[in-house]
Formats: structure tokens, C-alpha cells, sequence
């Protein structure tokens, strides 16, 4: 006796991967975020004047960090021009632009917040 698979199974098969494939593709693709720039050590709770902490605690090797409502986000990137601003707009409003990989944003860009 043989055994055959019908079409809507195929298909319903066909359909999920095709699903998945694109959801996959949908989560590399840059997204903008605003926020406040922090530091993943200190996140929304600062010592002091938020830019001055962040500075402080980014010079002793925390990274730079986006805090969106409750959620801070660490922000990767080597670009010396995206941490120049970063440094630039510490405690201050900025979107940043890049690809979100649970809490951690890849950084691809960063501008004040109009």
C-alpha cells in the first residue's frame, strides 16, 4: 500500500518555510530606536548628572547604552564617528539605527533626537 501525502499538507509544509525564512530575514533589517543615551552599567540609574556618569563610566569600559522606557539596550559598534556622537549626546535624546539582537543594538548610526 502506498502512502501519499495530500496537496494541502504539501503546501501547509511549503508555506511555513517560506514563513520562517522570511521572519528571519525581517530581524536583520535596521530599525530606529529613541531614547536616552546611558551606559550599560548604570543604565537609567545614574551617580550623579547622567552625562557625567555615562562619560565617566564609559572612559572605565562600560559600554554606551540606549535607555527606551523601561528597557536599556547595550549599544555595539567600533565606529569612531557613532561614538563620538554617542559621547557627544550622553544624558541627552538620540535615535540610533541598527539591528537589535536582544538586548543589544548593533549599531549602525546615532543622531540627536529632533
Amino acid at each position: 500500500m502506498t502512502s501519499r501525502v495530500p496537496r494541502i499538507v504539501i503546501i501547509l509544509a511549503i508555506l511555513m518555510v517560506v514563513g520562517l525564512l522570511s521572519s528571519a530575514v525581517a530581524a536583520d533589517k535596521p530599525q530606529t530606536w529613541s531614547g536616552q543615551v546611558s551606559d550599560a552599567m548604570c543604565g537609567a540609574k545614574h551617580m550623579g548628572p547622567p552625562a557625567d556618569c555615562t562619560r565617566g563610566c564609559v572612559s572605565k569600559g562600560s559600554k554606551f547604552a540606549l535607555v527606551v522606557g523601561d528597557k536599556v539596550y547595550t549599544l555595539e559598534t567600533t565606529d569612531k564617528a557613532s561614538l563620538d556622537t554617542l559621547n557627544k549626546l550622553a544624558g541627552e535624546k538620540a535615535k540610533v539605527t541598527g539591528v537589535a539582537n536582544g538586548e543589544t543594538i548593533q549599531v549602525k548610526s546615532v543622531a540627536a533626537a529632533s
